[in-house]
């Protein structure tokens, strides 16, 4: 073994110290890498399906388990483990760097993207698997040394590397490349690192043939990740497209979600999406915004908080109100008010409500806002995204509506939009429950929103269950009167009861409850 392990020291272009540094340096910057891909899978999924614990769960876990298995299987690769090593890291590296494409693609055009998550996940957990024991092997056959430092050293360099790669993709990466590209950069960086050290440093123990095979696979694979990179925006154009109905006339992705406005080609149905799920359809949101603001509206409002409703359609309803003096609209992310202010049809459709002097708007959380801010107000609007996540269950917790209820002054109300009663029943009422935890009455409510489909509300007040009326003072309506809210107040038989509880931070029940509905439809 003496003779074996002198005869590799020899051979290495470099001392043994030097080659040792280079390859635990191969092994900090695949390390870095390799927690790229796993970030970019979590990302992904919370991107297109919203539920970042699942996912994270689904990724981790899976590669994980392919990580032991990776481990078992090199064994059968300890032969050649130069070749091996480079081999690896070609195959990471092209299979991590179009990860995030090939999920957009599953996503948008098979509708698989559950299994293509589980199979990218377990193929790349494999390889990361079997890095370490060959990058041991290759170590000892350096520099031969007691196993423990052995082990010691690299574990060190893949943790720090990890470390960089985790800092790195939420401060570095996505800010500057984007989701898609910032995948393909660091997978061209990993195969650079893992196969041109080996194709150096170990160039004496590779033949003409694995040398220039691996010399190939290198240049071949840089040049698909390098396509992938120019068509990159061409792709997630097309893949977008393939899962909206009608022509995409704006798209981004802010720091929060992505925000996608379609048009059809008559131009009468104008919609904004919101990470997918739609958020108003110009053929029938006003169904949906008087019966969110004006049962509301009925009693003092002079003071309104909205929270929610970036895109300015309950700050148009409000403000008919002449008698109005201030409302304050507290939204997460500024692009969605940005492009609220400044695109000629929504503008045109909320009557330039941002302009209004009355309005107030920050970008903020709205839990961590009312936390915060201890102003009252006589009017409260939840306009908020259905509580299907971890980020959004949130804002229908017992904790929030404590909240609510302390920004309330005497005699205000609070309404809440609460999601389908037909569709998700189960978090309809769960609504009901936490709000009545912290001593609101409330009145509950449903109405037809085509696009939409049935669509609930709850009406809510400290002492007596406030009355559903339309206000004296309301300016001309186009859906509601008094006879529709009264009848709104009734619900059909197999939707009237449930045995839901109340959600809570530490226990968010309503986002199972949205989780297990919405089947079959």
């Amino acid at each position: 073994m003496t003779e074996t392990t002198t005869r590799t020291r020899y051979r290495l272009p470099v001392s043994a110290r030097a080659a040792r540094f280079l390859v635990l340096l191969a092994v900090f910057i695949c390390a870095a890498c390799g927690l790229v891909y796993e970030l970019a899978l979590v990302a992904i999924g919370s991107y297109l399906l919203g539920n970042t614990i699942t996912q994270a769960s689904v990724v981790l876990s899976v590669m994980v388990f392919a990580m032991g298995v990776g481990s078992l299987l090199s064994k059968r690769f300890q032969a050649s483990p130069a070749v091996s090593f480079a081999v690896i890291e070609g195959l990471l590296s092209l299979v991590g760097g179009l990860s995030v494409l090939l999920l957009y693609g599953a996503f948008a055009w098979f509708s698989a993207y559950q299994p293509a998550l589980v199979v990218l996940s377990f193929v790349i957990g494999l390889l990361i698997g079997m890095e370490i024991p060959l990058l041991m092997t290759l170590i000892q056959r350096i520099r031969r040394q007691e196993a423990s430092e052995a082990v010691a050293d690299l574990f060190a360099a893949d943790y720090v590397g990890g470390l960089i790669g985790g800092l790195a993709f939420p401060f570095l990466l996505l800010p500057l490349l984007g989701l898609p590209r910032g995948a393909l950069v660091v997978g061209a960086l990993n195969a650079v690192v893992g196969v041109a050290v080996v194709l150096w440093l170990f160039r004496s123990e590779l033949t003409r043939r694995a040398y220039a095979g691996l010399g190939l696979g290198l240049v071949l694979i840089v040049a698909v990740l390098g396509l992938a990179y120019v068509y990159a925006d061409r792709f997630e154009v097309d893949a977008r497209q393939a899962m909206y109905r009608d022509p995409i006339v704006h798209a981004e992705r802010s720091e929060y979600q992505e925000i996608v406005v379609t048009r059809s080609l008559d131009g009468e149905d104008v919609r904004m999406f919101l990470n997918g799920s739609l958020q108003f359809s110009t053929l029938d949101e006003y169904r949906y915004h008087e019966s969110l603001i004006h049962p509301a509206m009925d009693g003092p409002h002079g003071d309104v908080l909205v929270l929610g409703g970036g895109d300015g359609l309950a700050l148009r309803e409000i403000l008919a109100y002449d008698d109005v003096s201030s409302v304050t609209l507290v939204d997460l992310d500024p692009a969605v008010v940005e492009l609220a202010s400044t695109d000629p049809v929504i503008t045109g459709l909320n009557e330039d409500s941002f302009e209004d002097p009355r309005v107030e708007v920050v970008n903020t959380d709205a839990f961590q806002w009312l936390r915060e801010n201890g102003e009252k107000f006589n009017v409260v609007v939840a306009d908020l995204p259905d509580g299907d996540d971890v980020a959004t269950s949130k804002l229908y917790s017992v904790e929030f509506y404590s909240l609510l209820r302390h920004a309330l002054g005497d005699g205000g109300r609070l309404v809440v939009q609460a999601g389908s009663p037909f569709f998700a029943p189960d978090a309809f009422w769960s609504v009901d429950r936490s709000l009545e935890e912290v001593g609101f009455e409330t009145t509950p409510y449903n109405v037809d929103v085509p696009s939409f489909g049935n669509w609930g509300f709850y009406l809510a007040a400290v002492g007596d269950a406030p009355e559903l009326r339309v206000p004296g003072d309301a300016p001309p309506l186009r859906f509601l009167d008094g006879p529709l809210l009264t009848a709104a107040q009734v619900f059909p038989m197999d939707r009237r009861e449930s045995d839901a509880e109340e959600s809570t931070l530490m226990h968010p029940r309503v986002m199972a409850y949205h989780q297990g509905s919405w089947r079959g439809y």
